[in-house]
């Protein structure tokens, strides 16, 4: 798949197109990020915003631009908004629409990743995904055996459904890295 073909099958809502644009663009946001943040943790949160920005205003996107340089522009707003924050000490808030509602990125079909995921034996999932950073434990966690919807994981969480979507696609695919790799 072409990035321009995956950005008009995403405006069409494609959960395949959209795991194509993140595994595609998702090094070249963190590691912008990482250059600007000098923080792990920070660069990865960012980047999941990013992301979770992009994928709800993808219909906004002009393809006369490059992708990459319109989602690293998103992250240096996103990134000089946090900052912003912090200085004024302001609570941080959750980056919905004025209506309060999300980008609806569907998720039927089991990925390849799903299926990699059931297919393991639980003893070395288990440990597998204590390989993981805490908080892509947790979504993995919460979703696959506590089996709650990502809203109640939005609502768990504290965070926009959008994030905790694009953060449990970036934590199976880690995750299935590691299982392949063992």
């Amino acid at each position: 798949m072409e990035v321009k073909e995956a950005i008009e099958k995403a405006k069409e809502n494609d959960q395949i197109a959209f795991n194509f644009l993140l595994d595609t663009f998702w090094n070249n946001v963190y590691g912008f990020q990482l250059k600007r943040t000098k923080n792990e943790n920070d660069a990865e949160d960012i980047t999941i915003q990013t992301f979770s920005r992009a994928f709800d205003k993808i219909e906004t996107f002009n393809d006369k631009y490059e992708f990459n340089t319109w989602l690293i522009t998103i992250s240096k707003n996103i990134h000089i908004d946090l900052e912003r924050k912090r200085k004024s000490s302001i609570t941080h808030t959750s980056n919905t629409d004025k209506d309060g509602e999300y980008y609806s990125i569907i998720d039927e079909s089991p990925s390849p990743e799903d299926k990699l995921i059931k297919e393991q034996n639980l003893a070395k999932l288990l440990r597998d995904i204590k390989k993981l950073k805490p908080h892509y434990q947790e979504v993995i966690n919460l979703r696959y055996f506590q089996e709650l919807s990502y809203k109640e994981i939005s609502n768990q969480l504290d965070e926009p459904i959008n994030n905790v979507k694009v953060k449990l696609l970036r934590a199976k695919k880690l995750l299935a890295e590691i299982i392949t790799k063992t």
